[in-house]
């Protein structure tokens, strides 16, 4: 039997390149890792940092449903992912704020319980028996669909508490830009300073409209006149026996 009912960071990191325990959790992390990069390409960065503090055994995950995670940088400085957010200065300019600790606290949930079905497996493969199908396809589409929500959940990540549309002008282009946080007085902040960053341009003001008999070319008001047959013009004296119709 290989199946172990929690992970120790000495199972899993022992260079015991035979040990179950420690292949199934690399695979499982890389598995969770590759759904990352699929789901959130923006992140990739951030994702390539999280399998790394993963890997380096840097979360912990606590009893209360939050996690620390070791900085990378700094080897006594920790930063806590409490209820979808993270302590860190990366955490309100990364994209959909995935910084690399709240996404390494995602992939250590995820990969544990991926990896506990890989082992679970292995341990129902047994000889005289069928082997399962692949841990990837077995049971494990709720794992894999990497949700990444904070707590775990199974279920698809639901909206951010606080959210808003607004559109800017970048680069002689339109763009949408959308702003989500857990806290609306929070989220009215960062909108007010985008919106400084991107004024809206003044619009010319438009001409006012010419009075009607207006000769634009010499700047005066014409007379109008009436003609026998029933016709109207407008005209002005530019001279002796010299007329403009402002043509």
């Amino acid at each position: 039997m290989v199946a172990l009912k929690e992970f120790s960071w000495e199972d899993i990191s022992a260079p015991d390149f035979g040990n179950p325990a420690r292949a199934a959790w690399r695979e499982a992390v890389a598995e969770i890792a590759a759904k990352a990069h699929e789901k959130l390409p923006e992140c990739n960065g951030r994702i390539d940092s999280a399998v790394k503090i993963v890997l380096a055994g840097d979360v912990e995950l606590l009893g209360d449903g939050t996690a620390k995670v070791a900085s990378q940088s700094n080897g006594t400085t920790a930063y806590h992912v409490v209820n979808g957010e993270c302590s860190c200065k990366d955490f309100a300019k990364a994209p959909h704020q995935f910084c690399k600790h709240r996404l390494s606290a995602a992939i250590v949930r995820r990969a544990q319980e991926l990896a506990k079905q890989k082992l679970a497996q292995l341990d129902s493969a047994s000889p005289g028996q069928a082997t399962p199908p692949p841990a990837s396809t077995a049971g494990s589409t709720e794992v894999l669909h990497l949700d990444l929500d904070p707590e775990g959940c199974a279920g698809p990540l639901p909206e951010a508490p606080a959210s808003v549309n607004c559109h800017i002008t970048l680069a002689g282009r339109q763009v949408q830009v959308t702003l989500r946080d857990t806290d609306e007085t929070r989220l009215l902040a960062r909108l007010e300073s985008l919106l400084q960053r991107f004024p809206v341009a003044a619009e010319p003001a438009a001409e006012p409209a010419l009075p009607e008999g207006w000769c634009a070319k010499h700047g005066v008001q014409m007379t109008l006149h009436h003609g026998k047959d029933g016709s109207t013009w407008y005209s002005h004296t530019i001279g002796p026996k010299q007329w403009c119709k402002g043509k």
